[in-house]
């Protein structure tokens, strides 16, 4: 009877302590997954800034959020991005406006040739601009913060010390920067980033015109052994979540990402900035790269040759019955604003 009291009460204290030990695990909510779809290789910035988001949500969440992060178009392709974040397929994703012209009008300001001057600046003012606008091409999802490339630039075969230089001169470009090349006199072709090393190879172009991360990155210094700098425009990002998802997160969830937005947008411009001052000493050292500067006549040059693409924005998005005046305006406002010493 002793034995069978003493199995009991063992019986009973292990059940206990079986309890104690499962209960607080019980109690503790299920990680949340996301998953986070990107288009370009793991290696360029858009992809480097979403790690480092994703690894920052995870600590400043203590692990209750897990990001599953798919660069290089693995989950969703560049143009799918935005409608596929709506539809569910990703729970949040990068991508790049310009690649659907014409669906974000206010966004598409900030990639005029404004002469914004890093990536950092950009940023903080695509940022700022979407935040007071609060435009309706963004209304079906939420969004997570916006960042912008470097400033272009062209990267040639041949030196291009003048505007001049540029008359009927082939330059792979794209979007708003084919509309560039066109009004400084060169002729813009179209073609995917990895066709043109060889097409670079071939004479089929004689540059590119995009930020200078490239020479490194996609070893363009190799093909294009001189970069004019001439500050033509940037690329606009947004990084979106899915609304659904967004609502059902818990509120520390949520602040911990509201919290990181314009944090998150000028860490990615100030790294971008930084990797393009490094691309061109590893050019420099590695292929002897020359950065040619433009005589200050053919700057101001420039600036009157793309005014007509800023006056057809303001006409354009103003039919819309957006205030395209207003908002170059304000780009032209935060330019100042965020290019002045540590602000």
């Amino acid at each position: 009877m002793k034995t069978r009291t003493l199995l009991n009460t063992i019986l009973a204290l292990t059940g206990l302590a079986v309890l104690a030990a499962v209960a607080p695990m019980a109690g503790q909510a299920a990680p949340i997954t996301l998953s986070y779809a990107n288009f370009p290789p793991a290696s360029t910035f858009p992809c480097v800034q979403m790690e480092r988001w994703a690894k920052e949500i995870e600590k400043r969440t203590n692990g209750q959020v897990k990001i599953n992060t798919f660069p290089g178009g693995t989950l969703l392709p560049a143009k799918n991005i935005f409608d596929g974040v709506i539809a569910g397929t990703a729970d949040i994703g990068n991508f790049a406006m310009s690649y659907q012209p014409g669906r974000f009008p206010v966004s598409e300001a900030a990639d005029l040739p404004l002469g914004l001057p890093s990536a950092r600046v950009a940023s903080l003012v695509l940022y700022d601009l979407i935040d007071k606008y609060k435009p309706k091409e963004f209304e079906k999802v939420k969004i997570l913060t916006l960042f912008t490339c470097p400033p272009a630039d062209f990267m040639t075969s041949k030196p291009v010390r003048t505007l001049k230089d540029l008359k009927g001169m082939e330059l792979r470009s794209s979007g708003t920067g084919a509309e560039v090349v066109k009004a400084l006199g060169g002729i813009p072709i179209a073609m995917p980033q990895s066709e043109t090393p060889e097409a670079l190879q071939k004479g089929i172009v004689k540059g590119n015109v995009s930020s200078l991360e490239v020479l490194k990155d996609m070893n363009y210094a190799a093909y294009c052994p001189f970069a004019t700098d001439a500050n033509l425009f940037v690329v606009s990002f947004a990084v979106v979540m899915n609304r659904e998802k967004w609502n059902a997160l818990p509120a520390d969830v949520k602040k911990a990402m509201d919290d990181l937005r314009i944090e998150q947008a000028e860490w990615t411009g100030k790294y971008v900035d930084d990797h393009v001052a490094e691309s061109l000493a590893w050019s420099k050292e590695k292929y002897k790269h020359q950065v040619i500067q433009l005589p200050a006549a053919d700057k101001a040059e420039i600036k009157r040759l793309v005014k007509p693409m800023i006056d057809d924005y303001v006409k354009k998005v103003s039919a819309q019955g957006l205030p395209g005046a207003e908002i170059v305006a304000e780009i032209e406002k935060l330019k100042q604003k965020y290019s002045k010493k540590g602000k």
